[in-house]
């Protein structure tokens, strides 16, 4: 267990095309968001969640921050989370990549690098949302938000834009690993759930990962 890294959990996405809040959909017994608790928990000793409903998870009995910067996409979160922390480094996790593994998690968080960002690459996309996130990103992190609300404030159009992560890898860089390279990578680790239909294939795929195990 890491004694010096806060696990940092975002559950702030509208889930606009699911159409309901995807974080509190079931596998088995039990939500997306509290498989990712359980988990984080095994592996770090501070879990934090990062939410602008807090309401509907004080079930999980964590610390609860809200955006600073609201309605401005994750990297709103992972600022208030960084903001929050108290530990210099931080893994980053969305609520809906349930199918992550614990061997993943710990290869990013142990790989050694000066970058401050280290995440990996996996089915064509830098997947920006599971990864180790240290806490001097914040400076700039807040850089980009504040320039983002003074574009808003002069430009009504450009409020649909948000603040994509990935303009904060392109200011300070990133440790990007090819988790495709890995021994143990398999196809469904980075596994998205965004539509009914990705639950639904998710649920299928569990399933037979729980008979294979058997």
């Amino acid at each position: 267990m890491y004694n010096d890294i806060t696990a940092i959990i975002l559950s702030g996405g509208k889930s606009s095309r699911m159409g309901r809040n995807k974080s509190l959909l079931k596998i088995g017994d039990k939500t997306f968001v509290e498989r990712v608790r359980d988990q984080m928990q095994q592996i770090f000793k501070d879990v934090a969640l990062i939410t602008n409903t807090p309401a509907e998870y004080k079930f999980l009995d964590l610390p609860i921050h809200e955006d600073i910067y609201k309605h401005k996409g994750p990297l709103a979160g992972i600022h208030s989370g960084l903001l929050n922390s108290s530990t210099d480094t931080n893994f980053i996790i969305s609520c809906d990549l349930p199918l992550i593994t614990n061997e993943m998690i710990e290869y990013l968080i142990d790989f050694q690098t000066n970058k401050l960002i280290t995440i990996a690459r996996a089915d064509g996309y830098i997947q920006q949302l599971a990864g180790k996130y240290l806490r001097d990103c914040l400076v700039t992190a807040e850089e980009i938000l504040k320039e983002q609300v003074n574009i808003e404030n002069r430009n009504t159009e450009q409020r649909k834009r948000g603040c994509n992560v990935l303009r904060l890898i392109d200011k300070i860089g990133a440790e990007i690993i090819s988790a495709e390279s890995l021994p143990f990578y398999n196809e469904d680790l980075y596994f998205n759930v965004n539509k009914t239909e990705d639950y639904n294939l998710l649920l299928k795929k569990v399933m037979l990962a729980d008979k294979n195990h058997d």
